[in-house]
């Protein structure tokens, strides 16, 4: 079935306080969305982000990040009052996200809403800690005792805690119980408002995609409560990290420093511990594009410790037994295999046999050196197509600050005469293609320059950060969406 959907952050979305949040104007985008006539509003990991703000280096893959809890919310139910959101400073730019200011800001107004929550006599919190049982604990314990050690990688905590001697689970358990329970508690709001969201979505006919990192960041409750799931030392430490080497992105390639899965265990276990996260995203989303595919066929293991990624060796992950087993365990789940990059025969034929939809990026297309598989003509129905990704330049950036000949090329095959439609041209060529889905970034269907690039892969700083100003989104714009998906056969 032909459909198609728009990439948008949930930071992205113009919310009051400093980011994009699951508030009403969630709600006017889910609006949006149904009235340009899409099926799919895809969205980044939604995890709880550390230094750098990447949504792909999460402090644990199961939580959420408690800046997307809507504050306005709070105030409706008597847990916060205006004034008291009004004094934060959440930064001055509603285009883009302050992240220090979010930072300081938002734990501390969560706090005040807390105290005033009596939150451990609520049947329906209760019911959450219960059923959240296999991974909850461990991340509020986390999170509790690195406030403790001022913010720390959990390698540098005490021996005792860092090993998780049953004393010293005991003991900061006790020590740290309020601190355990704030943190219970900003899930339970996460995940609360969250569903609500989603249901929302459901019910006007857009589906979720959310987005599953392959790995874990080493800080994370998952590494730290499950070293046996890791390639780690005695110590704790990593003996390799993950990563991509050199390539067209980056000339040392990319150094992710994740900890790499020893996948004999995982097999052993029956993926046990996958088929629980993949299940739970199932919770979350309605279809899960799955980050760094390749990996799963063969993973780049870099020595730990090593400043670029010029060095790394690639070794076998676990194939499709996983995906056997997944298929086995969950049903037949929709999944987007995030195939990009050097694709090998045995990555091609693993995505094949696993009937994964992979990923085509107009983008990529235009390397005016040789034929590409980005090219739409070459395109097979079973494949989602992107103008571009969370990773790539906005498409009028990329046209900006392209080689002439590639650019030559582009306008040659897109037929683009002038620059006032070079964007809707690349749209066009998207939901013109037979892939079955196509999905276009906000930022494109806006028109917008680099200055709305998401992520620049491989530097740290100034991603994650762009967000859409209130006003963007009319209902022209919305007709403009509708009638190009309708005329491509996209709209049922």
């Amino acid at each position: 079935m032909r459909a198609s959907g728009i990439l948008l952050p949930i930071s992205s979305i113009p919310s009051k306080y400093g980011i994009g949040t699951f508030s009403k104007e969630a709600y006017e985008f889910v609006n949006f969305l149904k009235e340009a006539g899409q099926t799919y509003w895809q969205i980044l990991p939604l995890g709880p982000t550390g230094y750098g703000d990447s949504p792909y280096q999460s402090f644990s893959t199961f939580a959420g990040n408690p800046y997307y809890i809507d504050l306005e919310e709070l105030i409706n139910q008597g847990l916060l009052t205006e004034k008291q959101c009004e004094d934060c400073d959440w930064g001055g730019s509603k285009a883009y996200v302050d992240y220090e200011k979010v930072y300081l800001s938002r734990f501390a107004i969560l706090k005040e809403a807390f105290k005033n929550s009596q939150v451990e006599e609520n049947e329906e919190f209760q019911t959450f800690v219960k059923e959240n049982d296999f991974w909850l604990p461990d991340y509020a314990l986390y999170m509790a005792v690195k406030d403790f050690f001022e913010g720390r990688s959990w390698s540098e905590w005490d021996e005792d805690i860092r090993l998780r001697k049953p004393d010293a689970i005991e003991k900061y358990s006790k020590q740290l119980k309020e601190e355990i329970l704030f943190y219970e508690f900003q899930q339970y709001l996460f995940t609360t408002q969250w569903q609500k969201l989603k249901e929302y979505a459901n019910d006007k006919g857009i589906k979720i995609i959310g987005d599953i990192p392959i790995y874990v960041a080493f800080d994370s409750a998952d590494t730290w409560a499950n070293p046996e799931l890791f390639q780690l030392d005695e110590n704790g430490f990593p003996t390799g990290v993950a990563g991509c080497p050199p390539d067209a992105f980056s000339a040392t390639g990319q150094l992710w420093g994740n900890p790499l899965y020893r996948w004999d265990y995982h097999k052993e276990t029956g993926y046990a511990w996958w088929m629980q996260r993949i299940a739970y995203c199932y919770k979350l989303y309605d279809v899960v594009r799955i980050d760094h595919f390749r990996g799963f066929d063969e993973y780049y293991n870099i020595p730990y410790g090593d400043a670029t990624a010029e060095f790394g060796k690639w070794e076998k992950g676990p194939g499709y037994d996983l995906f056997k087993v997944m298929k086995e365990k969950l049903g037949n789940k929709p999944v987007i295999a995030e195939d990009l990059g050097f694709l090998t025969p045995s990555v091609i034929k693993l995505v094949k046999k696993t009937g994964y939809p992979g990923m085509k990026i107009l983008q990529f297309a235009f390397d005016s050196r040789e034929e590409s598989d980005y090219l739409p003509h070459n395109y097979l129905a079973n494949s989602v197509v992107y103008t571009g990704t969370h990773d790539n330049d906005t498409t009028m950036g990329w046209y900006k600050n392209v080689s002439r000949r590639d650019r030559s090329f582009a306008k040659k095959y897109l037929n683009i005469r002038g620059n006032k439609d070079v964007v809707w041209n690349f749209i066009r060529a998207a939901i013109a293609s037979v892939s079955d889905t196509a999905i276009i970034p906000m930022q494109d269907y806006l028109g917008l320059g680099s200055e709305a690039r998401i992520n620049v892969p491989s530097t740290l700083g100034n991603n994650w950060k762009w967000r859409m100003v209130p006003g963007q989104l009319n209902k022209e714009l919305a007709d403009k969406i509708y009638t190009m998906c309708k005329l491509y056969g996209r709209i049922r």
